[in-house]
Order: C-alpha cells, then sequence, then structure tokens
C-alpha cells in the first residue's frame, strides 16, 4: 500500500522514478471505490480521468520540482472553495455551487503540485462535534462502522485513516480538526489564528476559524505548513509573521522541557479511558527529559459558554448572506442544528442582551487569554485530551445538543486564546476505539510542538495503526 508511507518517503519514490504519480491516483481512487460506499467520507470526487491526466504531467515533469507534495493526491474539507469541483459547505443549500477561484490553501498546494481529488463531509457549515450534522450521508468511524467520526472534519480524518489519500486539510473553529483526529487515530493540526490564510474558507466564525492539515504523522504534518502558512493580500487577518522550515524542529531534544497540565482538563467529565491514556502518554514524554508541572486555568469552566455565545452570534451574522437572492437555495434546508445555533446567536445579538451576553463574553474571552498567556509563561506547552468522551454511537450525539456542544470542551478555549494545538494518537479504549491528546503551544509556536509530537511518535506506534475496514488489504 503507497499511501501508507510517508509524505518524505512518497516523495523521495517519485523523484528517483520508482514509483509514479499515476500509480499514487490509481492507489487513491481505487481505495475510495473500495471502500467509500461504506465510510462517507466524500461529498465531491474529481473525475478519475482528469486527476490521472494531472498524475501523468506531473510524472513527466517531476525531475524539474522539488516540491514534497508533487504528484501526490489529496483532498480537502468542502468548507474551501474550489474552481473545478462544487463546494457545499456540507448544506444542499449550497447543492450546485461552484466558485469561480480557488480557496488560497488550495492553491497554494495546487501550485506546490499536488492534485486535488475531492471534497471530504464534513456538519453542515461547521456545526457539529460529530459529522452527523451533514445533509449528505453520514460519515462512519473505520475503526467502528456504528460508531461517529467526529466532526466538523470527519470526512477528511477518515480519508486519511484508511489511506485514500496521503493527507487533507481540515478546519477548526473549536476543536474541527483535532475531535475528528483523535476519534479515527490520525495527526492533525489546529495553527495559530492568522498562520494560514482564510481566504476561500466558508466561514462558521470568523474569529476562531483555522485552516490546518490533517496526516498520518506529525512529520506529515510539519511539511504540508511550511507550504500552507504565510501572509495572503487576499486576507486581513493572516500574519506577515515569517514561515519556518518546521521539519528542522522534529529531532530536538525536548529534555528540560516543561509541560503544563491543566487540572481542570482532568476533572469530572472526562472518561476514565481517555484519563489513563492521556496520563500514560504523560510518562512517555518524561522519559524524554520533559518536566511535569500542574497549573491551573481558573475561567476555564466558563469555556464552553464563551465559545458558544461567540460562535454561534458569529455565524448567525455569517450566514444571512444564504438568503436564495445572493446565495444558495431556500433557507428552509438549513438543518434544526444550523437553525438552533442562528437563532441562539441572533438572540446574543440582539437588542438588550448584546451587552449581557455578547459582549461579556469577548470580555472573558480576554481574561481566558491572559490566563492561558500566564501557564504559558511557567510552562513549554500544555498537555490534555482532546475530547470528553469516545467516539459515540451514530445517532446518540445529534439527539443530544448539549453533549454535542460539550465535545469541545477542551478544544474550544484554544480557539477563543487563537494558539496553536496538536492532536497525536496515544491509543485505544477497551472496544478498540482511538484516544488521542492535545498540546497547546504559544502562538505562532507550532515548531515546538511539531518537537513534541514527532519525539513522541518515534516512542510509539499508535499512528501508524490501520483500521479493521482495511487491515485486511494491507498490501
Amino acid at each position: 500500500m503507497l499511501i501508507d508511507h510517508s509524505i518524505k518517503e512518497l516523495s523521495n519514490l517519485l523523484k528517483k522514478k520508482e514509483i509514479s504519480s499515476v500509480d499514487l491516483v490509481k492507489e487513491s481512487y481505487s481505495r475510495i471505490e473500495e471502500f467509500d460506499l461504506k465510510l462517507h467520507s466524500f461529498i465531491t470526487i474529481k473525475d478519475k480521468t482528469i486527476a490521472l491526466k494531472e498524475a501523468e504531467e506531473k510524472d513527466k515533469n517531476i525531475k524539474n520540482n522539488s516540491s514534497i507534495v508533487y504528484g501526490l493526491p489529496f483532498a480537502v474539507k468542502d468548507a474551501y472553495v474550489t474552481k473545478d469541483l462544487r463546494t457545499t459547505a456540507g448544506s444542499k443549500i449550497l447543492n450546485d455551487y461552484y466558485s469561480p477561484y480557488n480557496a488560497t490553501v488550495v492553491e497554494k498546494i495546487a501550485k506546490a503540485g499536488a492534485i486535488l481529488i475531492g471534497k471530504n463531509n464534513m456538519d453542515n457549515w461547521g456545526h457539529g462535534a460529530s459529522n452527523e450534522n451533514t445533509n449528505y450521508q453520514i460519515p462512519h468511524n473505520p475503526w467502528d462502522m456504528e460508531r461517529i467520526t467526529g466532526g466538523s472534519s470527519g470526512g477528511s480524518a477518515v480519508a486519511v485513516s484508511t489511506r485514500m489519500v496521503p493527507f487533507a486539510i481540515g478546519e477548526d473553529t473549536g476543536g474541527s480538526i483535532r475531535n475528528p483526529s483523535s476519534m479515527c487515530d490520525i495527526s492533525g493540526l489546529k495553527v495559530t489564528y492568522g498562520r494560514v490564510s482564510r481566504y476561500g474558507a466558508i466561514a462558521y466564525a470568523s474569529s476562531l476559524d483555522t485552516v490546518g492539515p490533517m496526516a498520518k504523522s506529525v512529520e506529515d504534518l510539519s511539511y504540508l505548513l511550511e507550504i500552507m502558512a504565510g501572509y495572503d493580500d487576499h486576507d486581513s487577518t493572516s500574519s506577515t509573521q515569517k514561515v519556518e522550515n518546521y521539519h528542522k524542529y522534529l529531532e530536538k531534544s525536548i529534555k528540560g522541557k516543561v509541560i503544563g497540565l491543566p487540572k481542570e482538563f482532568f476533572g469530572a467529565g472526562l472518561d476514565p479511558e481517555i484519563k489513563k491514556t492521556v496520563l500514560t502518554a504523560i510518562k512517555i514524554f518524561e522519559k524524554l527529559g520533559a518536566k511535569i508541572q500542574e497549573v491551573s486555568l481558573p475561567h476555564f469552566v466558563y469555556g464552553v459558554s464563551i465559545y458558544y455565545l461567540i460562535a454561534l452570534s458569529e455565524t448567525s451574522s455569517n450566514l444571512g448572506r444564504y438568503d436564495s437572492f445572493r446565495y444558495g437555495d431556500k433557507r428552509e434546508l438549513f438543518s434544526n442544528e444550523s437553525i438552533r445555533r442562528i437563532l441562539l446567536g441572533t438572540y446574543a445579538l440582539s437588542a438588550g442582551y448584546a451587552d449581557k451576553l455578547y459582549k461579556k463574553a469577548q470580555k472573558l474571552r480576554t481574561i481566558l487569554i491572559q490566563e492561558y498567556e500566564t501557564a504559558l509563561k511557567t510552562c513549554d506547552v500544555l498537555l490534555g485530551p482532546v475530547t470528553p468522551s469516545l467516539p459515540s454511537k451514530i445517532g446518540e450525539m445529534i439527539s443530544d445538543p448539549v453533549k454535542n456542544l460539550l465535545e469541545d470542551l477542551y478544544t474550544g478555549t484554544v480557539n477563543l486564546i487563537g494558539a496553536p494545538a496538536l492532536a497525536i494518537p496515544a491509543g485505544f479504549s477497551e472496544e478498540n476505539l482511538p484516544i488521542g491528546f492535545q498540546v497547546v503551544g504559544k502562538k505562532f509556536g507550532e515548531g515546538e510542538l511539531f518537537q513534541f509530537g514527532y519525539l513522541y511518535q518515534q516512542e510509539t506506534d499508535w499512528h501508524k495503526k490501520l483500521p479493521p475496514i482495511i487491515q485486511n488489504v494491507k498490501d
């Protein structure tokens, strides 16, 4: 199975002409044809003939290109507009929408020589933590077909986990990359706000949305961020800060580095198996020479409330354009979850309530930022769980809106403060369900996160496990 190789290994094999881009694209489509009718990780797939023609061109020009992703197939969450493939954001409102341009992140990766083969399934408009809130077929977790994938970038996580593609691009507003990465046993990066351009991303909550890579390993993520990151004239929130050679952090020692454990991350509500797995991961870091220190985030208890007041207020504004006059089909096609979020957000912004709700949430957001900054002054990174619970059975979470919101308990505050966070596979439950943990860093500290994550993956092989649905066809 070629796609089980790392991005660097695939790049080297292509340059030596031991494999071809055509081989990779054929394998990608073969796996999609074999598994996606059951898994539903894609909403739209590019015509195979077109993708193979692109691959043939890449093979002809491989000697003239040094990009590490040159000739590799990839997929993107359907939240990013693409010129040649429809964009739905997981909603039938945009069922027939074709953009006149590509999102910046898609354009950058395509210019680096990668071949886009499809758009991944998602909770519509990013509204969900389970990927059950899609207007298309609900994706299934390849580790247990009765379970959710996590959301809202669940389709992208499934496509990487089953090796349909070497990597995918997700979007994280409150955990939407980290949550499905943890539930599907892959690595995923939530970047510093502004590190990657949001131009061409269909907005959920503009002050929280981040564009990030999802891949088999931390090493792969480091190479992808080097391509994706950087200032964009089309996005005034994108940062001018220099893009680093992130892969150079990979083999640096973490001896003497301090890992902070927020005590609020390990309190009531955390599944015992997840807690045990995360604490076991901490022992690996101690073995590598890191020091462990308990810290406190006193206002973390208000994090979910703050996050959802701000996120829903912003989404009620962003979705105002989908009124069937400017974009999309009838508003009656909004799902119950989206209607619920629009109404709550509109209420929070309404006269007489904006000061009491939205503005108060923004003040508490500032306090949270200060508390995280204080913790990160004494620690190099913070570490904790990604989700409070294991992947639930399909149908359970969508019928319990509160549980859906609480899946963002440990992830949403990181978006509020604008910091980067890395989700890493850490083990499995007694029912063989994936469990991950997240490492949170200082703003623009992605390199240090890769440093921690890479060394952990050199000591463990959780990220190399293959889901049951494809184990029998590994070769």
